[in-house]
């Protein structure tokens, strides 16, 4: 009987020494919805044969430390992977690792005659991508750094804007860096961080007026003055202002005059004296357009016929009748009447005769029973 405990004592002291388990890596970092791949090798007593492996994940039960089988989770089933063999290699792979897969994990091998448990475990830590813009606020030249945050030191990240690599991740913004980027840890660009939203603020931009008028201007018609602009945010409020621009006015100072993205100035208030331009404002600032003339065009003035003709008139030669007016805006248009001259004649309609600052009439059709007038028109 003794002779039997001494053997099995020697037995056991056997299996300790060449006995071992050996992970290559114990404290792996890895990112959610990657792979992560624990190599291991084992060894054991010349003579013996494995006939069973398995991974293990530590657990607490009612207090106590149990090691339950990977098999037994539902949540491991197609996503553990044994690349190892019954030889020495034990190496495990995890595919499309979540959050709670955090934790101890040990392997267990079992021969013919011993059954044999890691002392040492693999701790394996799951982290999520974060990824930032600094500072929280941008506006155009403001400079930018992007941060791709994990609980623990991965390789280098790399960045995406819109789908697009980018090769920097800190940088002097300008509107067209504004997009969604998201980061990658390089050589497993598969998994991707959520993205986040660079918005880059900057004030209105190329802010001009537009202004608009009845065809026929008169003193009961407005003229439109429309402000518009390029801004991110879009501009919130518009303000008008205008100032005398006669050069014999001392005053040059700006009047506020109403707010709105729309001004209407009724048609009696059009003054050449007036120059006008508008403010548009967003959170982050402000800018001005040019300054504009509302011009009152008044019709044509003065409008008179000169009458030409060579000084001896025969049938062959013709009789030329130019027309002529005064106005701030040209006459765009003439065109020419007759009507009959006859104190005879009832018919006083008049005659449209044709187009055009000049009228050349035959000399064989002037007759002292015709009088002939024009009329100019131009944009009033």
């Amino acid at each position: 009987m003794i002779t039997v405990l001494v053997l099995l004592i020697m037995e056991a002291g056997t299996q300790g020494a060449d006995w071992s388990v050996t992970f290559e890596n114990p404290d792996p970092c890895a990112v959610k919805g990657s792979s992560v791949e624990f190599r291991c090798s084992y060894s054991y007593k010349d003579g013996q044969t494995v006939r069973g492996t398995s991974w293990n994940k530590g657990e607490s039960r009612n207090g106590t430390w149990v090691r339950v089988k990977l098999s037994d989770f539902p949540a491991y089933e197609n996503r553990s992977e044994y690349v190892g063999d019954k030889q020495h290699d034990c190496s495990l792979v995890l595919h499309d690792l979540q959050l709670d897969d955090t934790g101890y994990y040990y392997f267990r091998f079992d021969t013919t005659k011993f059954g044999y448990r890691s002392k040492t475990s693999v701790y394996l830590s799951v982290t999520e991508l974060r990824a930032r813009v600094h500072p929280d606020t941008v506006r155009a030249g403001d400079h930018v750094t992007l941060e791709c945050k994990t609980s623990c030191s991965l390789n280098r990240t790399v960045w995406y804007k819109d789908g697009r690599k980018v090769t920097k991740s800190t940088f002097q913004a300008q509107a067209e860096d504004a997009g969604k980027y998201s980061c990658v840890v390089e050589g497993q660009e598969s998994v991707r961080s959520d993205p986040v939203t660079l918005d880059v603020y900057d004030p209105p931009m190329n802010v001009s007026v537009e202004v608009s008028y009845p065809s026929i201007l008169t003193e009961d018609s407005s003229v439109n003055l429309t402000c518009s602009s390029s801004a991110n945010p879009a501009a919130i409020n518009y303000t008008w202002f205008k100032r005398r621009a006669s050069p014999n006015s001392r005053d040059k100072s700006l009047i506020p005059v109403a707010s709105g993205q729309v001004l209407s100035v009724p048609a009696v208030e059009v003054s050449h004296t007036d120059l006008y331009h508008c403010q548009a404002r967003n959170i982050v600032g402000e800018n001005n357009s040019t300054e504009v003339v509302l011009r009152k065009y008044d019709p044509p003035m003065n409008v008179s016929v000169e009458v030409s003709y060579p000084s001896i008139l025969t049938e062959d030669s013709s009789v030329n009748l130019t027309c002529s007016s005064s106005a701030n805006s040209a006459a765009i248009s003439y065109t020419w009447f007759k009507r009959r001259a006859s104190p005879n004649s009832r018919d006083r309609s008049l005659i449209p005769v044709a187009p055009g600052q000049v009228l050349s009439v035959p000399a064989v059709e002037v007759s002292h029973t015709d009088l002939y007038h024009c009329q100019a028109r131009n944009i009033t």
